[in-house]
Formats: C-alpha cells, structure tokens, sequence
C-alpha cells in the first residue's frame, strides 16, 4: 500500500496535534493537582514526591520523582525494618527514609531510620503517629526537578500558557493549510471548467 504525501502530512499533522494535547493535559493535571493538594501532585491514590537530597541514593537520585502511598492510622503502625517511609520531620519538612529498626515503647511504636547514603542512623526515632506514607516502589529519575518548577508561579504559568500556545499556533497553521488546500482545488476544478 502507497502512503501518499497528503495522507503522510495529515498523519503526521494528526500526531502532533495529539502530542501537544497530551502534554497540554498533562501539564494542567500537575499544576491542578500540586495546588489543589496543597503541596505534591496525586494520582490514582499516591502521592508523588520530589527527591530533594541525596540522603537515600543510589535508591532513589536527587531530582527523581517517587510514588508514596499515604497511609491511615492502623498502617502506621505495623511497618517493619526496610520499608522506606516518609515522615513528617518539622512544622513544614517531610523525609524519606528506610527503617532500620523498631522500638514499642508501651503503647507508642518508634521507628528508627536512616537514609541508604548516610553512615548512621537518623538522631531522633520517628513517632508513628508522625508517619505519612510508605515508598511504593515506583520512581521516575529527574522529573522532580520538572514538578518542583511547576508548583512556582511562573512555572505554572510558563507550563499551561506554552502548550496552550504551540496548540492553537499548530491549530491555526492546519487550518491554513486546509484553505490552501481548499483553493487549490477550486482553481483547479474552475481552469477545468473553462476548458472544457
């Protein structure tokens, strides 16, 4: 089967189209989300967090983007050691780190943690009750370099206002095309006629 140029521009056209409104989507999925969450973006019941430090590489680099799954009461306290956790490590700091140990103390289970790149473990046990949610698994390297941007108000901007653009730039060079090829029709179907 002979793919014509027409039929290759209006494929191509018709993928590109498609590309631009995916990413137009997706950039408006992570802003949304990142605002109405107050902080990180979610999706299907995790929340996806930025690494900020090299605390716990090689398993996860700095800039990488991680699946957490937020936990309910009960959860948080039947974690063992090696589950890599993220706890809440001041008034407005969250940590993720992995479990090396667990301590009850009556009716109060601590966790002691450390990050895989540091040689001891954290100063302080985390409290339970201070526990967010655990690693999932799921982590994509240097995406939160990209996230972090978006939650900025320019990044907001920048990043639903440059796909917006580039689709209705895209949408307007389709349709001059379409026109052009329009009127090249018409005289060819007129010159046809005046021949005739």
């Amino acid at each position: 089967m002979k793919i014509t140029r027409n039929r290759l521009l209006k494929l191509t056209s018709n993928l590109i189209t498609l590309i631009l409104f995916i990413n137009l989507v997706m950039m408006a999925f992570l802003v949304v989300s990142s605002k109405a969450s107050g902080g990180e973006p979610q999706a299907f019941g995790y929340q996806l967090k930025s690494v900020l430090s090299g605390s716990m590489e090689p398993t996860f680099k700095t800039g990488s983007v991680i699946g957490v799954k937020p936990l309910v009461e009960n959860e948080k306290k039947n974690l063992k050691v090696d589950d890599i956790i993220t706890y809440q490590d001041g008034p407005e700091k969250l940590t993720t780190h992995r479990i090396v140990g667990v301590i009850e103390s009556g009716n109060n289970i601590l966790y002691e943690t450390r990050g895989d790149n540091n040689k001891s473990k954290d100063l302080t046990p985390v409290l339970s009750d201070n526990v967010v949610a655990k690693y999932s698994g799921f982590t994509i390297p240097y995406l939160g370099y990209f996230i972090d941007f978006s939650k900025s108000p320019a990044g907001s901007a920048m990043l639903l206002i440059i796909p917006g653009i580039f689709l209705i730039g895209y949408a307007g060079f389709s349709i001059y095309q379409t026109i052009r090829e329009i009127d090249s029709k018409t005289k060819k179907s007129a010159s046809n006629e005046e021949t005739v």
